[in-house]
């Protein structure tokens, strides 16, 4: 290697890269926890082994000269490659972590069946589910990415909200409930049969029976007459047992329909602009690109 093929010292290229960035000597010193005389010198010595001088020195900070401006732009791309190169290297080498937020509804009877499909795509990423029945607030939030179940027209102050499904929602009981209780031919036979209940809320965040007997032109039972529970996985087990008639969501019950353990009472569904939701709190990383892809595509949905 010739003399003009050889480099300066990476410490003085990393020096003059900051004073050239912040047009201070002061500035980058305080940044690289130096001191003012340390950069200065540096400086000097690198413009000495180029023979050029690379700022101009006056009472209000210093400028680039042409040679210095020349040198700042190949200095600043080689750091940005390197540390791009060391970020990649250190991200392959360090556990990746996805933490999910949802409901327990959604994570028992849609995410559990197909979690060892992410898993077995992305094996390296340790997977965090943390399950709540309480209102989605996203300022409280300290999951990666959230399945959450809301009205899609709400503010939901996040980077990213899709919809993943509508909220679409049918009566539903066991086999052996039904066989109990035939013929079943219309909406208005379910007024005298045992409901069973989500707990509502208030505002209402999801639809309760009230609700679905309203949209087939029905006035509901007493509350009383039915079990109230404060969680859907409560809610379905209890009609898998047979203790009445509960409302499916889908794709909740998909599984528990498929597989016989439930069966659909009507083909006459309601449907809200409400439904689950994927929204994305903080700025991607691989393992949350890799969930999103992933989940987009198991919803039959085409990956923005």
């Amino acid at each position: 290697m010739s003399r003009l093929d050889r480099l300066p010292p990476m410490q003085a290229l990393t020096m003059f890269e900051s004073a050239a960035r912040l047009a201070s000597f002061t500035a980058a010193a305080r940044e690289l926890g130096s001191t003012q005389p340390a950069v200065s010198q540096r400086i000097v010595q690198l413009e000495e082994t180029l023979g050029a001088p690379l700022f101009e020195r006056g009472h209000r900070g210093v400028r680039l000269t042409h040679d210095g401006e020349r040198l700042f732009e190949a200095v600043r791309h080689a750091l940005d490659t390197i540390r791009g190169a060391t970020a990649e290297i250190r991200a392959r080498r360090t556990p990746q972590t996805l933490t999910l937020s949802t409901d327990f509804g959604f994570a028992t009877y849609w995410l559990m069946p197909r979690l060892s499909q992410f898993k077995a795509l992305m094996p390296d990423v340790d997977v965090k589910i943390i399950t709540s029945q309480s209102v989605f607030e996203p300022s409280h939030e300290q999951a990666d990415v959230a399945i959450a179940f809301g009205d899609e027209h709400a503010d939901w102050n996040a980077r990213s909200v899709i919809k993943l499904f509508p909220e679409r929602v049918t009566p539903v009981c066991s086999p052996a409930f039904l066989a109990a209780h035939l013929p079943l031919a219309s909406p208005s036979e379910l007024l005298v049969l045992p409901l069973l209940h989500l707990e509502p809320t208030q505002p209402a965040r999801w639809l309760s029976w009230a609700d679905w007997f309203t949209a087939h032109d029905l006035t509901a039972p007493a509350a009383h007459r039915g079990i109230t529970f404060n969680s859907f996985t409560l809610v379905a087990h209890a009609a898998i047992m047979g203790q009445g008639v509960a409302l499916g969501w889908a794709p909740l019950v998909d599984e528990l329909l498929a597989t016989g353990q439930l069966v659909e009472l009507f083909d006459a569904p309601v449907v809200t602009e409400r439904g689950y939701m994927l929204v994305t709190q903080r700025a991607a990383t691989p393992a949350v690109d890799a969930f999103r892809q992933w989940l987009l595509g198991e919803c039959g949905l085409d990956a923005e």
